[in-house]
């Protein structure tokens, strides 16, 4: 799963886009590279929000409770499955026993643990032929609990390898409910060497394809060093982060321009560090199978279900309006 980093740059319904901007930016910033684009991409996101908070309040004097959000989101560099983006449900904490700390003063509502304006967010992966369908019945099915909000797209993105790193900008247009230009999105790929990218994808057996000789603990290599699942662990992984958005956002300061920035964000490397939890558990003769319950049938040419998982939660944050 490469490191990546995603900015935007809004735009005004009548104005032009930063996309000519950025390229020209592109260009003149790295002059000793060919700037020809290798490919085209896409994304398209559905956002639907909660409609708690239409209803009517018993109590005028309680505060509402954070709103809540479904994203559906499809790339097309990420062919093999869909992603969806969902808020955790709130999760009250019980009155205080009456006959204990009498005293004592708790939050009534409090939500999940991190204390952020909405509560944490959940990353599903599922196969394209039932991301349509699942989508269908939160609109119909679910539409007094679920209001669809918008659906975004980047129609006929541009790809560009620039050094080390390769770039995805396209205009963000929206297409429901009204149609409109919402600004510039632009990913930007870390391609050099990456630790994390030597972690083996594992099987649905369990098993980790390594080599050739099928062993779990079997070295792999990374810019010509040989590594073990013993030789990583997750503060490395923590580290490789933390170092790639420092290139990133050197490579984005190269352009002079002003944009809303998603790259260190919650939960970003998470499928990595499980990953690498499950690859140590396998070395040491555990068992590692996944449980995917609930989480649709993993699809024959899709041979990791959590691929690109970073990036969704990366473009999902920009590209969340109307919060």
């Amino acid at each position: 799963m490469p490191i990546t980093g995603v900015y935007f740059i809004p735009s005004n319904p009548n104005a032009s886009t930063a996309l000519q901007v950025i390229t020209e930016r592109l260009r003149a910033a790295f002059p000793n590279e060919e700037l020809t684009p290798i490919g085209r991409w896409g994304l398209e996101q559905k956002l639907l929000r909660d409609t708690q908070g239409l209803l009517p309040s018993s109590n005028s004097n309680k505060k509402p409770s954070n709103p809540r959000y479904m994203q559906f989101l499809s790339l097309t560099h990420y062919p093999a499955h869909g992603f969806i983006y969902t808020s955790e449900p709130e999760k009250p904490i019980p009155a205080p026993n009456q006959n204990q700390n009498q005293g004592a003063r708790g939050p009534v509502n409090a939500i999940a643990p991190d204390h952020s304006s909405t509560p944490p967010m959940v990353m599903t992966t599922i196969p394209p032929s039932s991301y349509g369908t699942l989508f269908q019945h939160f609109t119909y099915a679910c539409q007094p609990f679920w209001n669809h909000r918008f659906t975004l797209a980047v129609p006929n993105g541009i790809v560009y390898e620039v050094g080390d790193f390769r770039v995805r900008l396209g205009d963000v247009r929206q297409t429901f409910p009204t149609a409109r230009v919402r600004g510039t999105v632009v990913e930007i790929e870390w391609r050099g060497p990456s630790v994390v990218e030597a972690i083996p994808v594992d099987r649905e057996d369990g098993s980790f394809d390594v080599g050739a000789g099928g062993g779990c603990d079997v070295d792999v290599e990374v810019a010509g060093i040989d590594l073990a699942s013993s030789a990583i662990e997750e503060s490395d992984i923590d580290a490789e982060y933390a170092a790639t958005a420092s290139l990133i956002r050197e490579f984005w300061g190269r352009l002079g321009v002003e944009a809303r920035e998603a790259i260190l964000i919650p939960n970003v490397g998470r499928e990595v560090k499980d990953r690498l939890r499950r690859w140590k558990k396998a070395g040491s003769g555990a068992d590692t199978k996944v449980d995917r319950t609930g989480f649709g049938e993993r699809a024959e040419d899709d041979p990791d279900p959590w691929s690109g998982a970073d990036v969704a939660r990366q473009f999902m944050e920009v590209l969340r309006f109307n919060r």
